[in-house]
């Protein structure tokens, strides 16, 4: 058995297979427990302004008869992936910083790994989508009503909304049949299907060899697509007769591009500080992977807030 409390910091790992507890320990940032509540209060603020940014945006969409159009369905399915990706997290995260309660069964981090993989492919391929309406808009305006229309844009969000879930349930339930050993901590305030997987006193290739291939085949091949889009509307887009109409042009991808780079940058940083970060700071892993969480479902509502001016007229009329 541990021979000191699991979030003990000179933990001594199990030194023999083990029956697998139900309960799982989550961390904080260690070395900072003196200061847990002002980080409650950080986190408090964060959830905040993603929940309830996210929250408006469909409430402005559904309010709002002029913005029910193809364009704005997406940014609604964007919304509700932030909002659900924020909402996956919430409750570990608040229980460590304001209850300091550290404990987690089994289950309950089957669920909450299985919603944060879940929202986070769905985001992707949100984003993939929005490139692919962007691409028709300027590539082909003419045939942009008759190519992008509500009903293909639902069943489009429908197959983006079962794609990741699907693909992810098999993993997910592996995992419960494992035997575990050593370490029962876990090194982020929420549950990580490649952290968990770690814990496995067992070969694991079949999950190590089917995570890489989901995420090779739904993120990063999103990626290469989203890119290969924007390569053809930047070029359309060069070939357009004065600078003002290829500036014009092109500031109607500016909120999506904005969307892309705050969901990838800091997946491909977190992704980089598995990769050769082994020896760094675990707060740096913490910062990362917090970072890759928080921000692109707090700073989506401010940015198409801000850049669509449509979305900033509605929420003018709504205020108003």
């Amino acid at each position: 058995m541990l021979a000191q409390h699991p979030l003990s910091p000179h933990i001594i790992p199990l030194s023999n297979l083990t029956q697998f507890s139900p309960m799982l320990y989550l961390t904080g940032f260690p070395g900072l427990e003196t200061i847990e509540h002002w980080i409650f209060i950080f986190f408090f603020l964060l959830y905040l302004v993603a929940i309830s940014g996210n929250c408006f945006i469909l409430i402005i969409i559904k309010s709002s008869p002029r913005l029910h159009t193809p364009m704005y369905y997406l940014l609604s399915f964007l919304a509700f992936t932030d909002l659900g990706l924020s909402v996956s997290t919430l409750p570990t995260t608040m229980g460590i910083f304001w209850f300091h309660s550290h404990g987690i069964y089994f289950g309950a981090c089957q669920i909450q790994m299985f919603c944060i993989h879940s929202f986070s492919f769905m985001e992707s391929s949100v984003l993939l989508v929005m490139s692919f309406d962007r691409f028709v808009a300027i590539c082909y305006p003419l045939r942009y009503s008759v190519i992008i229309t509500g009903q293909r844009v639902i069943r489009a969000g429908l197959m983006v909304i079962l794609r990741g879930p699907v693909a992810l349930v098999p993993i997910v339930l592996l995992l419960k049949s494992f035997p575990y050993c050593g370490s029962r901590v876990l090194s982020h305030s929420f549950c990580l299907h490649q952290e968990v997987i770690h814990l496995a006193c067992t070969d694991t290739t079949f999950n190590n060899l089917y995570g890489l291939t989901l995420v090779v085949f739904t993120v990063m091949l999103d990626l290469v697509l989203i890119a290969l889009s924007y390569g053809v509307i930047l070029h359309t887009v060069a070939r357009l007769a004065s600078k003002e109409e290829r500036l014009r042009t092109f500031q109607t991808c500016t909120s999506h591009l904005c969307a892309v780079l705050v969901f990838f940058v800091p997946m491909m940083g977190l992704s980089l500080v598995h990769r050769f970060g082994k020896h760094a700071p675990l707060a740096v892993h913490l910062l990362m992977a917090n970072v890759y969480l928080f921000v692109p479902s707090m700073l989506n509502p401010i940015i198409y807030s801000i850049k669509t001016k449509e979305i900033h007229h509605a929420i003018s009329k709504f205020l108003g």
